[in-house]
Parts: C-alpha cells; structure tokens; sequence
C-alpha cells in the first residue's frame, strides 16, 4: 500500500496588520446595517420557502452588509466578532429568514474557528478570503450524524486523496464555495478527520433531491462524491484518534444556532402578538410567552458575553442551549394555539415559523446526549 502522509504540515497563517481601532469600525458599521438586512430577508423569505428555492439575493444582502465575515480575525483584516456579536446577529437574521440565518452561522463558525486555532492551511485561507471579498463565500460542513461512521471514504491515490460517498441534507450545497467534508480514509489504521473540497471540485455534484419540512430555502441537497480529488495540504488528519469537539469550539456551534432559533420564535412571536392584538384575553398568555422567550435570550446571550471574557464559561453551552431551544419551541407551538386556525394557513408567517423551528432543532444536539451527559457528571457513572 503507497504510503500516505501522517498529516498536513504546519504552516504559518497569513497576517494582516490593521489598526484595531479600524476593525472594531468596521464591526459597527456592519451592526448599523443590520435591521435593514432583516426587513429585506423578511420580505422574500416566504416566496424562498414555499418555490424551495435558494436566497441568493438574501445572501448576497448579508454580505454586501459585512455580516458574512462578521468573525474573520483581526490578524487577518476582519472585523473579529467575538460569539456575542456573533449570537446577536444571527438571532436577528433569525427573525428575517431562518435558512439565511443558518447558512450565515455556518460560514461564521468556519472564520471564528480559523481566528481561534487556524485550522485552515495559510493558501487556503487566504483564497477563501479573497472570494469572500468578491462575494459572498459560503462555507459548509459535512458531518455524519453523532455515533455514526463518515458517510465518505477517501483513498490515497498518487498524490493526492479521493473522496467517494454520499453526504445527505447538506444546507446551501447549490450555493457553497467551500465545503468541510468528515471523510474515514481506507488505509490499514482508518483516520477520521475533514477534507477542505472546493465545491466546484471534478467529481463533486449536487442531487437536488431535498423537499424538506422546514427550512427550504436553505437547500438542503445531497452531495454526492466520485473520487473527487483533495491535496495533503487541505487534508485535517492527525494520527491520533479524532477527539470530541473542543468545548470552546462546541459553545459557538451552539449558541450560534441556537440563536438562530430564538430570532425565528421571537418572529413567531411577534406576529402573533400583532394578530390578537387588542384581545384582552390573550394578554396574559402573550406576556407569559415574551417573559418565557426573553429569559431564554438572556441566557444564550449573557453566556455568549461570559464566553468572550473567559473561555471556561463554554462548559454551560449544552445546558443553556437545551432550555433555550426547549422554549424556543414551546413559545412558537403556544403562539400557533392562540392564533388558532389563522396561524396555519399558508398565506401567514406561523407555520413556516414552527417548521423552520421543528428543523433548526434538529441542528443542535439531541436533548437525550445532552441530559445523559450532564446526569453523568452528577453520579459519575
């Protein structure tokens, strides 16, 4: 068997100087424009979701905003938004459009980690970088579902890797620039680890085969791959078996999403409100709602801001995210049975709401790992 490399080479990331006081300008201005990219998510995020079709112009919106490269380092001239900005912006994104929200907290999650660890080799990076500064460079990752193996093999053939398999429901495939692909290699001592593939890759299609529940305009198709061809240097494989995901590293993930969720439900929530509004009847169950919804905000973004001055605070993220994704989907189900028959009627904004809700939670941990892990901790068995 042709011998193949233990992993890729350390190589230094590209730096850029610039004057902090000029990124923390420029992660204001893109804050400043926020509202108004969310007004415009807004008004096309249910022709998106019931033609099933992709938001370019929503992701193009986000980017010219500066809301796309919210988190790129300050080392590598970007904003460096740290998790609260990040979970503030994207739980308002959440109120304009779901799957644009999603699709922004995926590429977010990619530069904050390379700010953090840089795990992207130095060219790579850089070349995502100035695509990122051309248009909109979305990043996605795919994964196999938690206790199941990769769903891709690769090969060592030559000179470089081959990717082969199928990779389901991938959010964005049609739109990605880049995509992270969790591959098992087939050698005598298998290694899991990921695979940084351009999606314009020979050997890399898309199957628009997704009709989803929720999140439609999110697109979430199947990648299929045919020995689609990925050189040593965007190889993310060590020796070493692959451990869980570094706390710090798993509290973005979830926090990011979960944020997402939240704006989705206070959307929900809001609508709601406007369509019983003068009910005095529904007064208390809606002031019920909003302190419930509000309580659930106020964790995910008080921890996100503790997370930023000390990294230790990200051991609560799957506790926090867990109660706030519990109420974020109670406050859309109570909202739908207030509103009643109105609110799943196709030509209002509730039902896509619930749905959207019902699939962003199947984004984050399930509730069953979580609670197992945390009785863990407690009796130690």
């Amino acid at each position: 068997m042709p011998r193949t490399p233990a992993h890729s080479p350390a190589v230094t990331a590209p730096v850029v100087e610039r004057d902090p006081h000029e990124s923390a300008t420029a992660l204001d201005r893109a804050l400043d424009r926020l509202p108004r990219v969310v007004d415009l998510l807004a008004a096309r995020a249910a022709e998106h979701d019931r033609d099933g079709t992709f938001p370019y112009q929503g992701v193009e919106t986000v980017h010219e905003a500066g809301l796309l490269t919210l988190t790129v380092g300050q080392r590598y001239g970007g904003p460096g938004a740290g998790l609260a900005d990040t979970v503030r912006v994207l739980s308002r994104l959440g109120r304009g459009d779901a799957s644009v929200a999603l699709l922004t907290a995926h590429t977010l999650l990619h530069h904050a980690e390379q700010a953090r660890t840089a795990p992207w080799p130095a060219a790579l990076y850089r070349r995502l970088l100035t695509e990122s500064r051309r248009g909109p460079a979305l990043v996605g990752t795919l994964r196999a579902g938690t206790g199941r193996p990769p769903a891709v093999t690769a090969h060592w053939h030559g000179d470089a890797w081959q990717l082969t398999g199928r990779a389901a429901h991938c959010a964005g495939a049609e739109a990605l620039a880049w995509l992270a692909v969790e591959a098992r290699t087939e050698e005598q001592q298998p290694r899991t680890g990921l695979f940084l593939v351009r999606a314009d890759s020979v050997g890399l299609e898309i199957d628009p085969a997704a009709d989803q529940l929720g999140l439609r305009a999110a697109a979430g198709h199947d990648v299929l791959l045919d020995g689609a061809r990925v050189g040593t240097d965007a190889a993310l494989l060590s020796r070493t078996p692959v451990a869980a995901a570094h706390p710090l590293t798993a509290a973005w993930r979830q926090l990011a999403l979960t944020a997402v969720l939240l704006g989705t439900a206070r959307a929900a929530l809001d609508w709601s409100a406007g369509r019983l509004r003068g009910t005095a009847a529904h007064r208390r169950p809606v002031g019920e709602l909003d302190a419930r919804l509000t309580g659930a905000e106020e964790l995910v973004h008080g921890l996100a801001a503790r997370t930023d001055a000390d990294p230790a605070a990200a051991e609560r993220a799957p506790t926090v995210q867990l109660l706030a994704a519990r109420t974020a989907a109670d406050t859309v189900q109570q909202a739908l049975t207030l509103t009643g028959s109105a609110g799943l009627d196709r030509r209002h904004p509730l039902e896509r709401h619930l749905r959207d809700t019902l699939s962003l939670r199947t984004q984050l941990p399930a509730e069953d790992a979580v609670l197992d892990a945390l009785g863990q901790a407690l009796l130690g068995s």
